[in-house]
Order: structure tokens, then C-alpha cells, then sequence
């Protein structure tokens, strides 16, 4: 977040902001992907490429994933274990 004259303006998408927090994290991220995709039936790219996925697929599968870790986060908080 950036002030410009009094003006609050958010960085840009392009700002790297889609980098790990957590490094380590991203072979866990790539499971839960591929578990949700089974589970809602969306087929996943074997390129690894989302441009050709409908975007109701891939709003559906991120949205899902968005709860998911949300769930785990409050879980872990609340001092409970996620399965």
C-alpha cells in the first residue's frame, strides 16, 4: 500500500504479490489443488496450463481451495488439528 497526496492506492497485481509466504508450502499447495480438482471433477491440465479450463472450472476449484484453507487456518488457530 502506497500514499500519494493523502490517497491510499493498493500495488499493482503485476508486484509479485502471488509469491509464497511460506516456501515450503508449495508441494502441499499442489496436493490440495490436485484433491480439490478430484473432488469437484475438474479436470487438471497434464501441461500444467489453466488457459484453456472454463473459468466457472477454475473459480469453482480456487474458491473451493480459498475455503479449504481458511477452514485449516481457523482449525489451527482454535488450536485443532485439520484433516
Amino acid at each position: 500500500m502506497r500514499t500519494s497526496k493523502g490517497a491510499i492506492t493498493m500495488a499493482s497485481n503485476n508486484s509479485g504479490s502471488n509469491r509464497l509466504v511460506v516456501p515450503g508450502a508449495k508441494q502441499a499447495l499442489e496436493q490440495m489443488k490436485f484433491e480439490a480438482a478430484q473432488e469437484l471433477g475438474v479436470q487438471i491440465p497434464a501441461d500444467g496450463y489453466y488457459g484453456n479450463v472454463a473459468t466457472r472450472d477454475a473459480g469453482s476449484l480456487g474458491g473451493y481451495i480459498t475455503k479449504k484453507l481458511v477452514q485449516i487456518a481457523e482449525q489451527q488457530l482454535s488450536g485443532q488439528q485439520h484433516r
